[in-house]
């Protein structure tokens, strides 16, 4: 497969969690969901087709994609025409390490996309509900010297404020803010630097070679420590890991951004639908919870229709 400097491919994590076989694997795990838990609710594994209508968004809005990389769970979603040549299937067991499967943890499974066979040095990581809504270029993505453009929300005082929270309010973290919190000292104690920003939760750009050295050299032990985290831990190293060792050592470009450049559309809350039709962001993202239920998921695929009705050539 040829793989040069200017081929950008994208990465999808997808999961069907109304797949019988894979509920029937996860709940030996789990046992029942409580709809309570951040961490593993319905929300983290439902299948609103948030993924097709991704896979419009970047036809319509990045067709200059060298490659769709899908990376599943034994799973192939019903729709998808697996025969158009830019699409490609990844499975768990062509990445992942034997002790690390089943995998229902999407940070494990992030430490270990550079292995993807053929992956262009320059690729997007995405998740299935992330999604464009409007023209972008690669040079939205990259530096003209090929380094990620790291997009973030601005934090200034967050490490004051979760330190507040926990320490003296005595108010735990959820499992997401507890990554991050985790993931952003181990990169203070390993470079010097506390990067305050937030993941925008959207596509994000790495470099291939960069996230194997951090993954096999910088961070290794690290990075072996959570290989038997079958599901989301506390403990996990978030992938803004190869974000913030990128922007230490001056291999990428830090950008924060507003509502009006990304946000999350919290798929339970009505006022975050109108909010995005106001600022119409360039990337947005449908965030499913343990707060969502079926109406809302119904309400979330309707918009996402109306948005991108037409359908793409990676549909059947």
């Amino acid at each position: 497969m040829e793989n040069n400097r200017h081929d950008i491919d994208i990465v999808y994590l997808w999961v069907d969690g109304n797949d019988p076989a894979w509920r029937k694997k996860r709940d030996a795990l789990t046992g029942n969901i409580e709809e309570v838990s951040s961490a593993h609710c319905e929300g983290r594994y439902a299948d609103n087709d948030e993924l097709k209508y991704s896979l419009r968004s970047i036809e319509q809005y990045a067709p200059w994609i060298r490659n769709i990389i899908i990376v599943t769970d034994n799973q192939t979603p019903r729709w998808l025409d697996t025969s158009n040549p830019k699409i490609r299937i990844v499975d768990h067991t062509e990445i992942l390490p034997p002790e690390s499967l089943p995998c229902f943890n999407s940070d494990l499974i992030e430490h270990y996309l550079h292995r993807i066979p053929g992956l262009a040095e320059r690729f997007l990581c995405a998740n299935d509900d992330t999604l464009l809504n409007r023209r972008v270029e690669p040079s939205d993505f990259f530096t003209p010297q090929g380094f990620p453009i790291v997009r973030q929300t601005p934090k200034p005082f967050r490490k004051l404020r979760w330190f507040f929270r926990e320490r003296i309010l005595r108010k735990p973290l959820k499992n997401y803010s507890k990554k991050i919190a985790r993931t952003a000292l181990l990169i203070e104690e390993k470079f010097g630097t506390y990067f305050t920003g937030m993941p925008h939760h959207n596509i994000d750009a790495y470099l291939r070679s960069d996230c194997q050295r951090v993954a096999e050299e910088l961070l290794r032990d690290e990075f072996l420590a959570n290989r038997h985290h079958h599901l989301r831990s506390d403990e996990d190293v978030h992938r803004v890991a190869f974000s913030y060792i990128a922007l230490a050592e001056r291999r990428a470009l830090l950008r924060y951004v507003t509502c009006k450049e990304s946000m999350i559309v919290r798929i339970h809350k009505s006022k975050d639908y109108a909010k995005f039709l106001k600022h119409r962001p360039t990337f947005f993202c449908m965030n499913d919870s343990e707060y969502a239920n079926s109406q809302h998921r119904t309400t979330a695929r309707a918009f996402l229709e109306k948005i991108f009705p037409q359908k793409s050539p990676f549909e059947r």
